[in-house]
């Protein structure tokens, strides 16, 4: 997928880097060393939750390096301190931030112990009990503790991830908003944020502590109808911070409910994250200090649709192929960019050429199909395209359309006697970063023409997604952290379907 549509309209993550999953304490987290539950899983898609997680860590989402703006933020999912709601108020949060070139760290704090697998029914059983807060008072210490130590991990490991430690951030919803908010209070020189978003955010005034003279800048947002009565809370942290002549923005939807995260419901609280990006632009922290990155960014706004410029300098130091050379460009989209990071191994040694660009969609390979494939003179060339069209990420497009331009790249690269090897769309049944297009339906009808096609014209079909997709029409969690983009897993499944389907490519007389 493509740099100039990540910066210009925020969408889809680059995936160069498999997700770290960092252990927040180097052993039993202080104050719960007799827990001895572990972390487990419950619910798919906007449903998805953990629970029973004692032992804390920190996901690490990283951007497209070329747009890294050495700022971090610290997501903190919500779920009455008892589960996680790990999607809409996690991952989906920080694969959208990436897009803004942040860098993103999922903390998954400790939380009470759940009797059942189904943790979110339990906690709004047990929250009608009358001992509920009793139970769940203890825990809510040791989960703004996981906060703070979340912000000291990471401003002490500022360097290595490309981040400027005066530039770290926390962001929380509900009960996450609590640890959010709360790091706000009796911060140290290590484990003070230096912004703070606090999302309908669970914080009573016993929670509060004194505001600080150098209290950082806060930004808050919740619903009028929030059915916990939360938006409140955000009104009297507001009116504090206002009172001490703290930067802070508050806005109050008349609609939305409680928890509605990066849920999509066609109502204003859709776009409340882009009031977040807007306030973080205005404080600075959407602006890259490093004069390279600032540049990349001003050059990627200029009009390069395509992205002629990306291998240019690339394609133009590559020799023309050697007697009996069997060269392959792997053409694509961000699955295809991410593979040679992934498993640098599988292009190492080889006449192997990565040309996928993050973001994009096939209109756009099209228009860079010569500079980057037929230029090349390779023996076959590996087209895989489409998903990004049916998220939409450059607008509506209709399905025959997106089959059309991939069907055109076929027919150039055969005018220049250049084998083709169309693959299939990978499965997939939501897009973190488009999550009102649920696409698996489309997926299945446009490989369905594409293996028509291929059958119709002698052209190989190489079918990776029978290869790859769960009950549910996507792609399992050991194979994608995210549901579109592989893991080391899904690429070494990938990877032996290429290669036949490129010994079979060369092998055909047409």
């Amino acid at each position: 997928m493509k740099r100039i549509i990540t910066a210009l309209f925020a969408l889809v993550s680059f995936c160069a880097n498999a997700q770290q999953v960092i252990p927040l304490y180097a052993g039993a987290a202080p104050g719960s060393e007799n827990w001895t539950y572990d972390e487990k899983s419950a619910g798919t898609g906007d449903n998805a939750v953990t629970y029973d997680v004692s032992h804390p860590t920190l996901t690490v989402y990283r951007p497209d390096p070329a747009f890294n703006t050495s700022t971090a933020v610290i997501v903190c999912p919500g779920g009455g301190f008892f589960f996680h709601v790990i999607k809409t108020e996690g991952t989906d949060v920080a694969w959208w931030l990436n897009q803004k070139g942040i860098t993103t760290f999922v903390l998954k704090y400790r939380v009470g112990h759940s009797l059942t697998n189904d943790p979110s029914k339990e906690w709004h059983q047990n929250i009608l009990k009358s001992d509920f807060g009793d139970k769940i008072r203890p825990i809510i210490p040791l989960c703004i503790a996981d906060g703070k130590a979340a912000i000291a991990y990471v401003r002490a490991h500022a360097a290595e991830y490309g981040i400027d430690p005066g530039r770290i951030g926390i962001i929380g919803f509900s009960a996450g908003g609590t640890v959010a908010a709360s790091s706000a209070f009796n911060f140290t020189p290590e484990n003070k944020p230096n912004f703070v978003a606090p999302i309908y955010a669970f914080m009573p005034q016993e929670l509060q502590g004194t505001i600080a003279n150098d209290a950082p800048p806060m930004f808050l947002t919740a619903a009028y109808n929030d059915e916990l009565g939360l938006d409140a809370h955000s009104v009297d942290l507001y009116n504090k911070w206002k009172a001490a002549k703290h930067g802070a923005e508050l806005h109050i939807y008349a609609k939305g409910g409680h928890g509605f995260g990066m849920q999509r419901q066609g109502i204003p609280t859709d776009s409340w994250i882009d009031r977040f990006g807007e306030w973080l632009d205005l404080q600075g922290f959407l602006k890259a200090k490093d004069p390279g990155v600032a540049a990349a960014i001003e050059n990627a706004k200029k009009p390069d649709w395509p992205n002629l410029k990306k291998y240019e300098a690339d394609n133009a130091a590559i020799p023309p192929p050697a007697p009996g050379e069997k060269r392959v460009v792997f053409m694509g989209n961000s699955i295809t960019e991410g593979w040679k990071y992934a498993d640098s191994a599988f292009f190492a040694g080889r006449p192997y050429f990565d040309r996928g660009i993050s973001g994009q969609t096939t209109p756009q390979m099209l228009v860079r199909f010569r500079e980057d494939v037929i230029s090349l003179k390779p023996k076959v060339v590996v087209i895989l395209a489409g998903i990004n069209d049916i998220a939409e990420n450059t607008g509506p497009i209709k399905l025959e359309n997106t089959f059309g331009n991939i069907q055109s790249m076929a027919e150039l690269a055969r005018q220049a006697h250049i084998k083709v090897v169309i693959s299939s769309v990978l499965p997939a049944n939501h897009f973190p970063w488009r999550p009102s297009i649920i696409p698996t339906g489309k997926v299945i009808q446009l490989n369905k023409m594409l293996k028509d096609y291929a059958d119709a014209n002698g052209i190989v079909y190489l079918d990776y997604y029978s290869a790859m997709v769960d009950s549910e029409k996507g792609l399992p969690a050991k194979l994608s952290h995210d549901g579109v983009h592989p893991t080391p897993d899904g690429y070494k499944i990938m990877e032996p379907l290429v290669e036949k389907a490129i010994d079979e490519a060369i092998r055909r007389k047409n």
